[in-house]
């Protein structure tokens, strides 16, 4: 189901794709491609219980348990009832910033101690800020289940927070501000209009992420009254998910938690009756927003109400999907929208119904507000489908059993239940529930909450002189005061190093199980691999060719591969895009396909129960596009636009820029999704040229994943392609790197911009290169995580950034390194600087040992999570076959790794990585930087945004 943390959906997550397009046939139609459409297996997905033991210690806390032997992780989970709601008025964000405190040091431990007891040991946490809920999370091997526990039980016990961290997290949180609200083209309208347009009396009016203003006015004290308040046994949940001893982990429990006191006084109160008031509409403007985007808002019940199943369903009806209306009414038919969605969003004491699109060039908002009302009268006025009722059961039942597949997921699915009913089992109903659903439950919740009475309309346009951006509400009104939060009590200092109770010590090491991979060749070359993962009722199958952006060289239109694997999905000579995509639904699969610089590859995943239908619709889609002229304009159409809301955004702007300062004019340089130029001047011929050439049986490979036995993957592999017999074989592109080129520093000019990108880049090493683990190591230590030197100097010590890090992309050829944090404007010289010099710091100095340690284990316990996972494993594998490396490296992974020295990495990094072979790409307002820039790099090339042109390696 679509997430519920957050009460608006992330605009930025529905642009993270350009369109694909419909099709015409490419080659001979197979034989059995005129079969009639897939139908669904009749034994329904079973989607099995959580299976969580619970207890409560004396002092409230609810603890929650489930052994999985399965896997050689163990997740530990606490999910606070405290959210965005409960900021204290004039402390809007408060929530969100303690979340970032409570990484810092307790009375036994020192700052950033839980980085070093989850990634350092090759583990991961993080921790989110919902309207009604902070929770925190970690994933590690089994072995260091105790430590995570000592950990929580400290920061809920005796969280130190001195001055240096306070004002050093704050600005990170500052500069998240920037990143999610004033760099992204709508998210001013997302996370700062439309929640206080909604809602007119709850608390839920004010956004999660709060103001500069009220960040800027929170002090110390508010800090620790803050915990003091909310940070307690019995406003808490801890969920525990993985491989452990029950009676160990019981015991650990008690011994960490029991002993944590719960106050003798009462929590706030915060409940406040939510009015919504009469329909009503407004218009928002805003800087640098390319596409007009319009919402309405309707609305709804609560969390824990009878009529959330049917509003899930209904939401599902309306935006699940490709074959769902808002997608088929706005998009595919009208074209007036290049994105169209809903949420069903509920929190514990109100809920929403959102619709939204993002227009096309040249479409009015008052043409989306009407295709959204009419979509949603539609749903009043007339009963759904039986089969658009089906479907929309089974895609929420499919994604509710990809959410079991790992313990992380699970616990997840129980927290979120607890937090918005109190009751464990609500989560093990929600599937019961949406079964039940009837088409006369959809149209009744319709009638009842989606009238025309109670409709909220917006519109979010770009600001001009006559029309200025709209002032942003900063004071709220809020049920919770400073007041009414607890006295900060006794402040808790970290002891002295000899006085501090010792971690416990890691138990015996489980280990991860790789499984044999099994092989196999068709007759026409195809190469067949099966990686067994038993368990839950999942299958996967990734299908790749030899193809990718690089070859779009030959015909020098960059975007031809990207178009044709796209439009796919499309329409087949037998199918049209809404067959296919009603028949993806109807199944509960997942099929789509994508093209990386070497390779494309096609993927389906669905429940096993139905992965033989959903594999003859992957073949059909591979075998037989149409590609026709109608779909592909309309695609290029929409492209355009994505692309339009791309160039507007410093990050993908500096990237795509990056590109062409390692590669200039070489295929691995030119935009894989295209340009604006190329993009219009693809044609039907252009697609079905590259799909006859490049998508051949014999120089593809397709893997298995999932719960298959070899001999069933064989059979059906043999079923959907062992006919197939392709035409001549087009040449793949010879040297897409190219040669190398002298560095550059460039400056792309956004003005008004509200962040900065500052990306540093150059030639890495192709993927069968003999430093490949030297250079995947250097990577990790550089910039591999939130503990890696990148994040450590730029944000954790000076809060100049919310995130830095590198990158390391290995290819057939010469592939790139890049290094990368969004700052604030005036800090781009400084952050330059870092980057650069970590460039450097790896070749000029030998890293430790004891550095070296956390690193490795990053990667091998990110790489153990990914065998855990069917799709996760299946990459895996593909990723040895494709390369043509032996599939025998998947269990020596964690050796190659190991075995990598600090000489090597110094070594590799000298001879691939000079600092002074990188180019410095900048995408802000340069008028706030330009000066000091120029003072050191006098040749500095400045490129105005309006006039970059990412055809040319000149950029201009």
């Amino acid at each position: 189901m679509k997430s519920r943390l957050f009460a608006a959906a992330s605009i930025s997550a529905l642009l993270v794709g350009v369109a694909a397009c419909a099709t015409a046939p490419a080659v001979d139609v197979a034989p059995d491609a005129r079969a009639a459409p897939v139908e669904a297996a009749a034994s329904p997905i079973v989607v099995p219980p959580l299976g969580f033991r619970e207890r409560t210690l004396p002092n409230g806390l609810k603890v929650y348990t489930a052994r999985d032997a399965a896997t050689s992780n163990v997740t530990v989970q606490v999910w606070y009832k405290v959210g965005a709601k409960d900021d204290p008025e004039g402390r809007s964000g408060f929530a969100h910033m303690f979340e970032h405190l409570m990484f810092k040091a307790t009375r036994n431990l020192p700052q950033e101690a839980f980085d070093r007891l989850t990634e350092d040991v090759g583990g991961s946490n993080n921790a989110s800020t919902g309207l009604d809920v902070t929770n925190y999370f970690e994933t590690v091997p089994a072995q260091h289940l105790e430590r995570m526990l000592f950990a929580e039980a400290e920061r809920m016990g005796s969280l130190v927070v001195d001055e240096t961290s306070f004002e050093s997290e704050r600005d990170v949180v500052k500069e998240e501000f920037r990143l999610r609200v004033l760099s992204t083209p709508y998210g001013r309208f997302q996370r700062l209009h439309s929640q206080a347009f909604i809602f007119q009396d709850s608390p839920y009016r004010r956004p999660g992420i709060g103001s500069i203003a009220d960040l800027d006015a929170a002090t110390m004290d508010d800090v620790l009254r803050f915990h003091e308040t909310f940070y307690r046994p019995d406003n808490a949940y801890l969920i525990v998910a993985g491989n452990f001893d029950q009676a160990r982990l019981d015991a650990w429990i008690d011994q960490y938690f029991g002993g944590i006191e719960n106050p003798d006084r009462p929590l706030p109160e915060n409940h406040v009756p939510e009015t919504f008031g009469p329909a009503r509409e407004a218009t928002f403007y805003g800087p640098n927003v390319p596409l007009p985007m319009v919402q309405i808002t309707w609305p709804t019940v609560p969390y824990d109400h009878p009529d959330r199943a049917a509003l899930d369903v209904l939401d599902g009806i309306l935006s699940t999907g490709e074959s769902s209306r808002l997608y088929q009414s706005l998009v595919y038919r009208q074209q007036i929208a290049t994105q169209a969605s809903s949420s069903n969003s509920q929190q514990q004491q109100v809920g929403v119904l959102n619709t939204f699109a993002i227009m096309s060039e040249g479409k009015t908002p008052d043409e989306g507000l009407a295709a959204l009302r009419a979509e949603v009268a539609r749903l009043r006025d007339e009963p759904v489908t039986a089969a658009e009722l089906a479907e929309a059961k089974t895609e929420l039942t499919a994604q509710a059993l990809r959410g079991l597949e790992t313990i992380d997921g699970r616990a997840f699915q129980l927290g979120y239940a607890l937090i918005m009913t109190g009751d464990p089992t609500a989560a093990d109903r929600d599937i019961p529930n949406i079964q039940a659903v009837s088409a006369e439950d959809v149209q009744r919740v319709a009638r009842q909450y989606l009238t025309d009475d109670r409709a909220i309309a917006m519109r979010y346009l770009q600001a001009t002189d006559e029309n200025p951006a709209s002032p942003v509400q900063e004071a709220f009104t809020a049920p919770v005061t400073l007041a009414d939060l607890a006295p900060p009590g006794e402040r808790v200092t970290l002891l002295p190093e000899g006085q501090r109770t010792p971690l416990p010590e890691p138990g015996p090491a489980v280990d991860p199980a790789t499984p044999v991979v099994a092989e196999r060749r068709l007759a026409n070359g195809m190469r067949v691999l099966v990686a067994p993962k038993p368990g839950l009722p999942l299958v996967s199958a990734r299908l790749s060719f030899d193809a990718g952006t690089a070859d779009d060289a030959a015909g020098g239109k960059p975007g031809v591969a990207n178009f044709t694997a796209s439009l796919l999905t499309q329409g087949t000579r037998t199918r049209t895009a809404p067959q296919i995509a009603t028949e993806i639904e109807r199944l509960g699969a997942d099929i789509g396909a994508g093209a990386g610089v070497d390779f494309t590859t096609v993927f389906a995943s669905s429940p096993a129960n139905v992965f033989p239908q959903t594999m003859a619709l992957m073949a059909d889609v591979v075998r037989n596009p149409a590609f026709t002229a109608e779909d592909l304009d309309r695609e290029q159409t929409r492209t355009l636009d994505g692309l339009r809301v791309q160039l507007s955004q410093p990050g993908p702007v500096a990237g795509l820029a990056a590109a062409r300062a390692v590669y200039a004019d070489a295929p691995y340089a030119a935009p894989g999704s295209g340009t604006p130029t190329s993009i219009p001047s693809i044609s039907r011929d252009d697609l079905v040229a590259f799909h006859s050439g490049m998508y051949q049986p014999s120089n593809a490979t397709l893997v298995f994943s999932g719960d298959i036995t070899p001999e069933a993957a064989y059979a059906l592999a043999e079923q959907a392609f062992g006919d197939w017999r392709a035409g001549p074989a087009r040449t793949p592109v010879a040297d897409p790197a190219g040669p190398a080129v002298a560095p550059r520093v460039i400056v792309i000019d956004q003005p008004g911009a509200g962040q900065a990108a500052v990306y540093a880049a150059m030639r890495g090493i192709a993927r069968t290169d003999e430093d490949y683990f030297p250079m995947l190591v250097a990577n990790g230590l550089m910039g591999g995580g939130f503990s890696a030197r990148l994040s450590q100097e730029i944000r954790i010590k000076r809060g100049l950034s919310y995130g830095a890090y590198s990158s390391l992309s290995t290819r057939e050829d010469e592939g790139m390194l890049s290094a990368s944090a969004q700052t604030r404007n005036d800090a781009v010289p400084q952050v330059a600087e870092l980057i650069l010099a970590e460039i450097a710091r790896l070749s000029a100095t030998g890293a430790t040992e004891a550095e070296l340690a956390p690193r490795k284990a990053t990667l091998i316990g990110s790489f153990g999570r990914s065998l855990e996972t069917v799709d996760g494993l299946g990459g895996l594998v593909a990723g040895l076959a494709l390369y043509g490396l032996p599939l025998s490296d998947l269990a020596t992974y964690d050796d190659d790794v190991n075995g990598v020295t600090p000489a090597q990495i110094q070594a590799a990094a000298a001879e691939h990585l000079p600092a002074s072979n990188a180019s410095l790409v900048i995408v802000g307002d340069a008028a706030v930087f330009l000066e000091a820039l120029r003072a050191k790099y006098p040749d500095v090339e400045v490129i105005p945004l309006t006039d970059l042109n990412i055809d040319s390696a000149a950029l201009r």
